[in-house]
């Protein structure tokens, strides 16, 4: 982890927290990000809380309702940033990140590539 990343401090809490049982605002933060952040090479433990978006929220509201809302979407932007940040670090695009949502929804059967650049050339046209 680059601790020189803005976020770093509060991704490395909430791993700490996850892998010691503690459901706390870094916990969840970290649950919310997993996808991403298990993507750029962290290390999270297997069982994640259910639903952390709402429980964060839940967390926040408990402390002061009427700022819940807003601390919870400054808490995703701090979330969002240290993800952007290593991703950039690594040599990680979105050319990449969309390759691979079409990889992995083409296999499924989710979504065809084809479709969509069907769709594209259609839209161009």
């Amino acid at each position: 982890m680059n601790d020189a990343l803005r976020g770093a401090d509060l991704i490395e809490s909430g791993l700490n927290d996850l892998r010691e049982g503690r459901e706390t605002i870094a916990a969840l933060l970290v649950a919310i990000g997993a996808t991403r952040l298990r993507n750029i090479g962290l290390k999270l433990p297997e069982k994640l809380p259910h639903n952390p978006e709402h429980r964060l929220y839940n967390l926040l509201a408990k402390d002061d309702s009427d700022s819940a809302h807003s601390r919870y979407n400054a808490y995703i932007r701090r979330l969002v940033s240290y993800e952007r940040a290593a991703e950039f670090l690594q040599g990680i695009t979105l050319r990449d990140k969309l390759e691979e949502f079409l990889s992995h929804y083409s296999k499924n059967g989710s979504c065809s590539s084809r479709k969509l650049a069907r769709n594209d050339r259609q839209s161009q046209s």
